[in-house]
């Protein structure tokens, strides 16, 4: 059943997606409190240019081997599935030497054009990292082809643990050396990841060598020719990739205006490099934690879709389709709501070693953000959905008009003294609203899917509104008796259990949810035991 597939490898990916983001709340938390708002500047400043040329050279390579390679098992022709993998590898080998020497020629170059020079040694150090994430990227396609996502999962604890460790170590060791090149060092933390995560999956394949070598002695001769394979991967990755670097190309936008922009209303160079690390260091870090889970369900999207359509079992599709809607809601709602009204706390938490005003400031930017968690998780799915149906094109051109729109306010927005940074995050709010709007109705139109409205969004949000309540009033009940950071931790924990006991009682999660999950079924026996659950 690809709707049990699909869920299960969401489910894995997930539960690595968690442990992944607790490793990362390990690096990041205690890198933003070391490098401060001014290093987490230059860290941050180097990030758009790589996410971007990362982005040209894997985006849509992933998606596009796991569309062809899951479209091909489900016809049984197991040696094309193979020989689109072999194709795909050497030229994400190419792509990955091709934009790492890009970087190493240009870098000194790039960062004096932004106005930042310091961020020379944070850009200079991913350098490797751009040569192994794409060898990473295209065992984990053929891997997600075949609709088996623990090497993904596997790949991306590695890559988070060594990520982890090199970073923080290279930070405190350089730290005396200056904010700079310690903000070089943590970034160096990603490319050592990269080689780990790159290793990884080449010892998983070799390890499947056995299994994978059986299936291509039973399988027909393969006679498609690897230009038609290039041909038929250019199609599906171009589309994904033009629509994957536009958020990218958006923030490369954003590092430009916004620096410009605030400098241009009065800010020194330091203070314009300290509100750009609260918005994208401090406040961006935390909307990306839900993202774990959005983007692990959107990976497990694809080739479930995929293959449904291929089959042309269109009952399978909308019954996937629902269930990705549903599940997207039910993680970007509650998230969306908790960061809005626990914002300044979660940041005094987290971020303790800030001033109260760089706390209430950079709290202030994230109860605005908090709002584009949720038309980004949906878009993440719907993204998946319609490149599923081969419709790669459309999110594409819905978010390139919300990122029109975005350019146009963060630029008028970002030049009000009274909003300054603040219309950076209210623009991408409002960018990607527009995005899953427009996505949402083109999800309609090709599945004729008859949204259950009640289910897909008045519950999630119902039950988002109670928990956000609850979260409240306990963390003001609390905060004078046991102070603010603590209370934070307390009203997160009883709100999330009073969440999870209120999709239980409305029914948005079911027994047969449950038995998707690794050891479901054991949990489910117990709430229907507690009546908590129906069968």
């Amino acid at each position: 059943m690809s709707k049990d597939n699909f869920l299960k490898g969401a489910a894995i990916l997930s539960i690595a997606g968690a442990i992944v983001k607790i490793l990362g709340a390990f690096y990041r938390i205690p890198l933003n409190n070391i490098l401060g708002s001014e290093g987490i500047g230059y860290y941050q400043t180097a990030y758009p240019l790589y996410v971007l040329l990362l982005t040209i050279s894997t985006a849509g390579f992933p998606v596009a081997i796991a569309k062809l390679v899951s479209e091909k098992r489900a016809l049984g022709d197991h040696r094309g599935a193979h020989k689109v993998f072999k194709v795909a590898f050497l030229g994400m080998l190419i792509a990955g030497l091709l934009t790492s020497l890009f970087v190493f020629a240009n870098a000194k170059a790039v960062v004096r054009s932004w106005g930042n020079e310091d961020a020379y040694y944070a850009l200079i150090a991913l350098v490797p990292a751009l040569f192994f994430v794409p060898i990473m990227s295209a065992f984990r396609g053929y891997f997600q082809g075949r609709q088996t996502m623990t090497p993904t999962a596997l790949s991306q604890i590695a890559e988070q643990i060594f990520r982890v460790a090199a970073g923080l170590l290279l930070t405190y060791y350089l730290l005396d050396m200056g904010l700079p090149i310690a903000a070089g060092g943590a970034s160096f933390g990603g490319s050592i990841g990269a080689i780990a995560g790159a290793f990884t999956m080449t010892i998983i394949y070799f390890s499947k060598r056995g299994e994978i070598g059986e299936e291509l002695r039973n399988s027909p001769e393969n006679e498609e020719s690897a230009s038609k394979i290039i041909k038929d991967l250019l199609a599906i990755a171009i589309p994904i990739t033009i629509g994957a670097a536009i958020v990218p190309i958006m923030n490369s936008i954003d590092t430009l205006l916004v620096f410009k922009r605030l400098e241009t209303i009065g800010f020194t160079k330091e203070e314009a490099n300290s509100l750009f690390g609260q918005l994208t260091g401090h406040a961006q870090t935390l909307i990306n934690l839900p993202l774990i889970f959005s983007t692990a369900l959107s990976i497990s999207l694809v080739p479930a879709i995929s293959m449904a359509n291929t089959k042309k079992d269109y009952r399978d599709i909308r019954n996937i389709t629902s269930s990705g809607m549903r599940i997207t809601l039910l993680i970007g709602l509650p998230a969306a709501f908790g960061l809005f009204i626990l914002a300044e706390p979660i940041i005094g938490l987290l971020y303790f070693k800030l001033s109260p005003e760089e706390i209430a400031s950079t709290g202030r930017i994230l109860s605005i953000l908090s709002f584009g968690v949720i038309f980004l998780t949906f878009v993440q799915s719907l993204t998946a959905i319609l490149q599923g149906l081969g419709k790669p094109m459309v999110p594409v051109i819905n978010l390139a008009i919300g990122a029109a729109i975005k350019v146009f306010l963060t630029y008028v927005l970002t030049g009000i003294p009274n909003i300054n940074v603040k219309g950076a995050a209210i623009s991408t709010v409002i960018a990607y609203f527009i995005a899953s709007l427009l996505d949402l109705m083109a999800v309609g139109k090709y599945t004729r899917l008859k949204l259950d409205v009640v289910d897909i969004f008045i519950k999630p949000f119902f039950a988002s509104g109670i928990m956000a309540l609850v979260a409240r009033l306990v963390h003001m009940g609390f905060t004078t008796i046991i102070g603010s950071r603590l209370s934070t931790i307390v009203a997160i924990i009883i709100a999330a259990v009073v969440y999870f006991i209120l999709l239980l009682t409305i029914g948005l999660l079911t027994y047969e949810d449950f038995k998707l999950l690794p050891n479901g079924d054991k949990i489910a026996n117990k709430l229907v035991r507690f009546k908590l659950l129906k069968r």
